[in-house]
């Protein structure tokens, strides 16, 4: 079957046909535990018995309507996602790269509107070194990184602006009236799981706020339940203006969510941004089957105490090959010396599946549900890995 599918991620060989729980199975039959969960997707876990039911209901009573009409599982959602969330709007579409881009289009709205009378000027929207934002010509833009701006994509759009996380004296110096937006992320999945710090963001978001821009906080990885709570940006008291999420919002369903109110709570007008799968009754379905699971009692303190359990574990070891371990709820960064591709093969071929981040980091995101045991059996692959890599 090579070259029938493009092989645009650059795959590994290996065609998995099952799984359940925090267990994926091969063609061969062999068994993996998994700390990938889809990148962040199968928050819930493979084929867990309350989405598969959730899913198979709504697939025998509807699948997809189409946006000149609204659906009852639609509207059930999103009350739900803003009720939690404290928002007054949603708007569905498909992966957290839409979401940003209908996010970014709501932020040059808003800049237009508040600076109409002045030319419109207010276009620009600020980001963050090291970001991720999507792969789309625009997200990729937003993305503070380099290598994802090659010429070869070029010419890319006008309007942003990168600051360093963490540096109080660049925030001084970067919110003006041309902004319209900061678009930040809590914990910079793709830029190697660097952890914002608090007191920083709450800083670059005021000072965002008082040069009259939206607060934007991009939770595609960050948000439902990744990190220890349903949206990281709300534990820290942030409360930013727009809230984008996608991944695990929907247990495996595509989906993307951009949630917002405040000053960007009537921005959008019905023409602005569409999509023709976007909030179709199968994805919200598996959305509010997802967020129900989430909201029960104990589902957060569990994904904290595996999340502290699997760092502990890597720091008792006390290698050095491992030079720092960064982790909120159960996203997980590990800087190491080795070539971060090499052990993550190496577990593979000894049935572990992990991630890379950044240029020297193994990242873990496993399903939220995974048990104690399933975690230490993986992290004995794990170190096993880094012994013979």
């Amino acid at each position: 079957m090579a070259g029938i599918v493009a092989n645009n991620y650059g795959s590994f060989n290996v065609t998995f046909v099952g799984g359940n729980g925090a267990e994926l199975t091969d063609t061969n039959g062999k068994k993996y535990i998994d700390f990938v969960s889809g990148i962040g997707v199968n928050c819930l876990g493979h084929n867990n018995p309350i989405l598969v039911e959730a899913l198979t209901a709504q697939i025998k009573k509807q699948i997809h309507i189409g946006n000149y009409y609204t659906s009852d599982t639609n509207i059930a959602f999103a009350e739900e996602l803003t009720k939690a969330t404290g928002m007054k709007r949603v708007y569905f579409c498909n992966s957290g790269a839409e979401a940003n881009e209908a996010a970014i289009k709501l932020a040059r709205k808003y800049g237009w509107l508040m600076s109409k009378d002045n030319g419109g000027n207010r276009k620009t929207i600020v980001s963050l070194n090291h970001s991720f934002h999507g792969r789309s010509i625009a997200t990729l833009k937003a993305t503070g990184q380099e290598k994802f701006h090659p010429d070869c994509f070029a010419p890319y759009p006008e309007g942003f602006k990168y600051i360093e996380p963490n540096d109080f004296s660049a925030i001084e110096k970067t919110f003006d009236d041309s902004v319209c937006a900061f678009l930040m992320e809590c914990v910079q999945g793709e830029g190697g799981v660097n952890l914002v710090d608090e007191k920083w963001a709450k800083a670059a978001c005021d000072a965002a706020r008082k040069a009259g821009a939206l607060v934007i906080i991009d939770e595609v990885q960050t948000g439902m339940g990744r990190t220890g709570t349903l949206f990281a940006s709300l534990a820290m008291g942030l409360n930013p203006d727009v809230i984008t999420a996608a991944k695990g919002i929907a247990g495996g369903v595509p989906m993307g969510a951009c949630i917002f109110g405040g000053k960007a709570e009537d921005v959008f007008v019905a023409g602005d941004h569409q999509s023709t799968f976007g909030g179709n009754p199968l994805a919200c379905a598996g959305g509010r089957a997802v967020l129900a699971e989430m909201l029960k009692p104990a589902f957060f303190e569990h994904v904290n105490k595996v999340g502290k359990l699997i760092k502990e574990t890597v720091l008792s070891w006390n290698m050095k090959c491992i030079t720092e371990v960064r982790a909120k709820g159960l996203m997980i960064g590990i800087d190491i010396t080795q070539s971060p591709g090499d052990v993550q093969k190496k577990c593979l071929e000894n049935g572990l599946c992990v991630s890379t981040a950044g240029t020297k980091t193994v990242r873990f995101l496993p399903p939220l549900i995974i048990t104690e045991s399933q975690a230490l059996e993986g992290l004995k692959i794990f170190k096993a890995a880094l012994e013979s890599v």
